[in-house]
């Protein structure tokens, strides 16, 4: 088990990416809109499980899809603000995942959002849900 950045724990070790906000994240507030995390969440939870091996572990013949997201709006942010998101997986059940997140002011460390995706494995044949493998969870898990 790891420990996220905030003390939780989790089966995998906390995976960081720093960016600055871009000027097409505004919405008509003149903060992030909204609909700018939910695909944050979704690049980073991608970007990581890459960077870790996931896409060869999983084969060909299967992928994971989101079958919920949660998101919890705290600050808001704007643009040409630094930002860190913090991604970890929570845990792994016989087909799902629950992989949470955080965005964090870089400038005062202030949780900005936090979320989390629950992702369901299936069979791409299929479509149907499958169980994950042992060389998925490994990924997640090194040790």
């Amino acid at each position: 088990m790891f420990r996220g950045k905030l003390g939780r724990m989790s089966i995998s070790p906390t995976y960081t990416k720093t960016f600055i906000i871009p000027k097409n994240s505004i919405d008509e507030n003149d903060h992030v809109n909204n609909v700018a995390y939910v695909q944050w969440m979704q690049d980073i939870a991608v970007e990581h499980y890459a960077s870790i091996g996931g896409i060869q572990a999983q084969g060909p013949d299967a992928t994971w899809v989101i079958r919920e997201h949660r998101v919890e709006y705290l600050l808001p942010a704007f643009e040409g603000e630094e930002v860190e998101i913090r991604t970890w997986v929570e845990n792994i059940r016989k087909v799902r995942s629950l992989r949470k997140y955080e965005f964090v002011r870089k400038a005062g460390g202030r949780l900005l959002v936090r979320g989390e995706t629950d992702w369901v494995f299936i069979n791409v044949n299929t479509g149907a849900p499958q169980a994950i493998p042992r060389e998925v969870v490994a990924v997640f898990n090194p040790s």
